[in-house]
Parts: structure tokens; sequence; C-alpha cells
């Protein structure tokens, strides 16, 4: 199988591109910065700028299957700039491979997009699965809409289009876990809010695997990329501080304590949403990671 990925140096990139390769697999990837394309075995780069509409029409020699990763990391503060960006960084990368498919019509079958759980509703009754309907209204909400309506245009070029909803990753190579461990390493770990928020998570080895998954078996549609086993703030940070053998004794943090310091990118440690991966579990696939306790073991040692 020979696969295309854009965000192929991103946390959750690399890991696919280690199990595609291990697996036998040729993997091309687009990156923006020219020193970055290396060519080696199964493995080779290809240049793009989907701002200015460049993309090395190279990249999708024998290519049956694209892995769209790409787009600016929602861990920085939303300035209105930054909010753009946001959104310019998902949908004009996707709509310059659409162009570019479209000139070579039949080659490739299946677009693979990530997405985000942020389409889902903040709620402290509701459990989403794949066949909820509900749409957030808020800045989050919109971006992942807008992101998932750029994915599902490659139907139109009769592509199997698949949208991996992702929750929060786990690992020891980057992303949210690292920084909520960092405080309570030096004992000033605290809840936030009221700590009841859920928490949606999965962990890198199974989202890498799911992608896989996905790939292998050509699914498509909608697909929760979360562990069946979702987590309150306040239970998290306790798990954490039990693997680390830390003591929790400061209160968590008002909620608009973290907005004078993060501003409306705050929302993100207090959303609460309540999701379940019904679909990668109706399909057979096994996480091999499915509760925090598992989780924390492995990436904490």
């Amino acid at each position: 199988m020979k696969v295309l990925i854009t965000g192929a140096t991103g946390l959750i990139g690399k890991e696919l591109v280690a199990l595609l390769l291990e697996n036998n697999h040729t993997v091309h990837y687009l990156t923006t910065s020219p020193q970055k394309i290396q060519n080696k075995t199964n493995y080779y780069g290809f240049y793009w700028n989907p701002q200015e509409g460049k993309i090395d029409d190279n990249c999708l020699d024998g290519v049956d299957t694209i892995v769209h990763l790409a787009g600016a990391s929602i861990s920085q503060r939303w300035t209105n700039a930054y909010k753009q960006e946001l959104i310019e960084s998902r949908v004009l990368s996707a709509n310059l491979l659409f162009n570019l498919i479209r000139k070579a019509p039949n080659q490739v079958k299946h677009f693979i997009s990530a997405s985000g759980t942020a389409i889902y509703p903040d709620s402290y009754s509701k459990i989403y699965d794949e066949s909820s309907t509900e749409i957030d209204t808020t800045f989050l909400g919109n971006v992942v809409i807008k992101w998932e309506e750029s994915a599902d245009q490659f139907k139109l070029l009769n592509l199997k289009v698949t949208k991996l909803r992702t929750g929060i990753v786990f690992s020891e190579k980057g992303g949210a876990l690292l920084e909520m461990i960092k405080p309570i390493k030096m004992y000033v770990g605290s809840g936030f809010g009221f700590g009841k928020q859920m928490q949606s998570w999965i962990h890198l080895t199974d989202v890498a695997n799911l992608y896989y998954f996905v790939i292998q078996n050509q699914t498509e549609g909608i697909i929760n990329a979360v562990s069946p086993n979702p987590i309150s703030n306040q239970e998290l940070t306790k798990a954490i501080a039990k693997q680390l053998k830390r003591p929790l004794f400061l209160p968590n943090v008002p909620q608009f304590v973290m907005k004078l310091i993060l501003g409306e990118m705050h929302i993100l440690l207090f959303n609460n949403k309540n999701i379940l991966p019904k679909r990668a579990q109706e399909l057979g696939f096994k996480f091999q990671f499915p509760t925090v306790k598992e989780a924390l073991e492995n990436i904490i040692k």
C-alpha cells in the first residue's frame, strides 16, 4: 500500500508513519519545509505550501490512500489572526489536495481526515457516539464543522471519506498530558473548576493503530478516536498524582483564573464531553490502553 500523509511530523503523524513503515507500506509525506524533505526506503517527502496553493504533483504517484493530519495546533492563544489560521490551515490544505486529485481521477480511493471531538456540545448529562447529531456552536465547534466539510467534498470525486474525531491524545512524546503532569510532579498540581467535567482521551498508540485499522479496512464515515473509558478532570488529576506518587493538597483552579491566563483557549480545560468509540468497537478494533490506569502506567515510568 502507498499512503500520502500530511502532518507526518506531528505527534500522531510520526507514530502512524512508523507503523506503516514497520508493516512494509510506502509513505509519501508533504512538508512546507524543503529541508525536511527526505528520500529513504519507502519514505519520500514532497514540498507543498497551501497558503500559496503550491504542491508537488509527484506526491500522488501510485498513492491510493491519503491521511490528512495537517492543521495548526489549538494549544496556542486564540488571537483573531490565529483563529483564522486554525481554520485556514485545515481547509486550504484540504482544498489543495482536492484540486490535485481532481486532475488525476480514479487513482486515489480513500481520504482519511483528522477531526475533533469539539464538534459535540458540552453536556453533563449526555453521552455522545457517532450517531449523535447535536453540533457545538462555539468557535472550536465551528472549526471542526469547516474541517469536516472540507473532507466531505472528496465524496464528489467518488472517494471513500473517513473522519476521525480525536480526543485528548495521551503520550510521553508531547501533548496535553505532559502539561498536566508537570505541576503535579512539582507538588503544585490541582484540578480545574469543579473537576466533574468529563474528558475523552486516547493513548497515542491506540490512535495510530486506529488510523491503520481504518486504512486497512477502508472504513468510511465518522469514527470517534477516543478511549471507551472517559474520565472526569478530578479523577484524571488523582490518577496522575497516584502514578507519580505525589500528594494533591491545593484547591482546584477556578475557571476565571485560567481565563485570565489563557484567554478564550481556557475552555479546553473546562470542556465537558462524554464521548464513546461505538463504531470502532463495533468494527472490532481492540484498544491496547482502554483505561487511564493502563495508559498512565505505560507513559509514566
